[in-house]
């Protein structure tokens, strides 16, 4: 059933027309997906993941990506992968069940109205996880949702 709270689709920051990257979140990590240019040898990329920053590029050249984060990850439990021609990067959120508008600090804010809905279906994530036995996925909340870090004595680790 938790499937079914899963993000529906990927945000896309774009620069200049272009996209830089796409990305998502659950109540425990946020997700980036970079696209890898062709024809670059796939030991030639890298990336480094901080507590509050990220950096992604090819070695021997500037930095694609060299960014504070939004807010702070869990480095030991943060970590990259290459797979078709896409770089996952997988942010641990040090805060469960935070609300990121943004992976990147500044950068491609979502709008408010798409942050709130990004803030409901974590809350919905949130009740899913506390109620294993029940279907949240067609839940709705009537006025603004409630913090899913605090609401109800907060997230229970």
């Amino acid at each position: 059933m938790s499937e079914k709270l899963a993000p529906e689709k990927r945000h896309s920051f774009m620069n200049n027309g272009q996209k830089v990257f796409e990305w998502d979140q659950t109540l425990d990590e946020v997700n980036m997906y970079i696209t890898l240019p062709q024809n670059v040898p796939k030991k030639l990329f890298y990336c480094s993941i901080r507590s509050k920053h990220v950096e992604v590029g090819i070695k021997g050249n500037p930095p694609y990506l060299n960014h504070d984060l939004t807010c702070p990850v869990k480095t030991d439990s943060s970590f990259w992968t290459l797979e078709d021609d896409v770089m996952h990067i997988t942010l641990q959120k040090r805060d469960k069940g935070q609300t990121w508008s943004s992976p990147i600090s500044g950068q491609g804010q979502l709008d408010p109205y798409t942050t709130d809905l990004e803030q409901k279906r974590l809350m919905l994530q949130r009740f899913q996880e506390e109620n294993p036995g029940f279907d949240f996925s067609q839940a709705q909340f009537s006025g603004s949702c409630p913090d899913p870090r605090t609401f109800m004595g907060g997230i229970h680790s």
